[in-house]
């Protein structure tokens, strides 16, 4: 028996909300991490040389996760390995707070890693799935909600280490929501497409191969422009603060107002990109997202004061808000049977460039001035709006064929 319209959307809606939790989740419990770092490194003293190193293994970690979630997700769906992930994350979440020296933290950030990438993956996967039934971009909406979870974590951070509440009951308490949401969700989320082997492979070529039925060129672009724009993004996050600071000799608490203004403007951004997406079509947002990003880069670079870098600062961040979610979405309708090692193949490249993105800008730096560190950010912009068409024939093919079959299946 066929559910009816509303039956459909109904349980449309509630899968949408459950990506949504999962995505605030994800930010929420990262924060938990992100806003203990000084206290952690306080407890474990470890040296900042010792940290960086941690923070590599950290992503390493992460990018493994990933890779290896993309063909649980093609063999049993994104519903399962998003409520295992979570599950993980939310329960590996008190290692780096309980940890007491170099080891013990270098084995609970290499876990915490993990868990993290394998539900960036699954979580992204279902986000996708959900954004197929609405037939309308939802997915920069995902992202908002993951940047609200990191600013309600490191408030809730901010106020107990003011409070004096002590760190372990803190994360203890996030583990258990955590532990919680993961629950809840669990009952809501999509039964996705599973891998069909004979599905994978094109007449003619070897069964099994998952990237036989892809188009591989689109699927390499798509990577590297993930890998330019979190290149860009990851430069915000590590360089904005310090760059207002060292360029125009202001106090660290007028830096920090340049990080702030960058994430705000990307938060907010990010609840009115869908819209625009479903207007103008995702290879528009990200050609002129890009080119609104360079503008902001370009502006903090030749700023001649702290407040016009501010000003660069955010306009960057509002060109950048909407263009990492047209790439994942882009990845996941490459293919329906293979799609969760497709988006683990994207999103990890993106991650890889999060984590390249502070380095390279440090290395350049270090050679010349930070003004042109941050150049290489205006590269990786330049790159992504030329190739902003990858983003355009597998979103709308994939949107036919749903048509299609939607049709038949009336």
């Amino acid at each position: 028996m066929t559910p009816s319209a509303a039956t459909i959307a109904t349980a449309d809606r509630r899968a949408r909300g459950a990506v949504v939790s999962v995505f605030a989740l994800n930010g929420f419990l990262a924060a938990m991490w992100v806003a203990h770092i000084p206290v952690i490194v306080d407890r474990t003293g470890v040296s900042e040389d010792q940290l960086g190193a941690l923070l590599l293994l950290l992503g390493g970690c992460a990018f493994v996760g990933m890779q290896l979630c993309g063909p649980i997700i093609d063999r049993w769906g994104s519903k399962p390995t998003t409520v295992v992930a979570a599950v993980l994350l939310s329960s590996v979440i008190l290692g780096p707070v309980l940890a007491d020296d170099l080891i013990t933290l270098a084995a609970a950030l290499a876990a915490f890693g993990f868990a993290n990438g394998a539900l960036d993956v699954s979580m992204n996967a279902q986000a996708v799935a959900v954004e197929r039934r609405y037939r309308r971009p939802i997915m920069s909406s995902f992202h908002g909600f993951f940047s609200v979870g990191s600013l309600i974590g490191s408030g809730v951070v901010a106020v107990t280490l003011w409070l004096d509440a002590g760190v372990v009951p803190t994360v203890a308490v996030a583990a258990v929501v955590g532990l919680v949401v993961a629950g809840a969700v669990s009952r809501y989320l999509l039964v996705t497409v599973v891998e069909d082997p004979a599905a994978t492979s094109l007449p003619g070529v070897e069964t099994g191969r998952w990237w036989h039925g892809i188009d591989r060129r689109r699927l390499i672009v798509l990577a590297a422009v993930a890998f330019a724009l979190m290149l860009a993004e990851g430069t915000a996050y590590d360089w904005s603060a310090l760059h207002v600071v060292e360029t125009f000799g202001t106090a660290e608490s007028i830096g920090a107002v340049a990080f702030g203004a960058f994430s705000a403007a990307m938060t907010v951004a990010r609840f009115v990109i869908d819209p625009i997406a479903a207007a103008v079509g995702p290879m528009v947002v990200v050609r002129v997202g890009a080119l609104i990003g360079l503008a902001g880069m370009s502006l903090a670079v030749v700023a001649p004061s702290a407040g016009w870098a501010i000003v660069g600062w955010t306009v960057f961040g509002v060109g950048l808000a909407g263009l990492i979610p047209q790439i994942f979405t882009a990845a996941g309708n490459l293919t329906e049977n293979s799609s969760g090692r497709a988006i683990s193949l994207v999103v990890g490249c993106g991650y890889l460039g999060m984590l390249a993105g502070p380095a390279v800008v440090g290395f350049i730096s270090s050679r010349t001035s930070l003004s042109i560190g941050l150049l290489a950010a205006v590269v990786a912009l330049v790159f992504a709006a030329l190739a902003a068409g990858v983003v355009r024939a597998p979103v709308e093919r994939q949107g036919s064929a749903t048509a299609r079959h939607d049709t038949l299946e009336g």
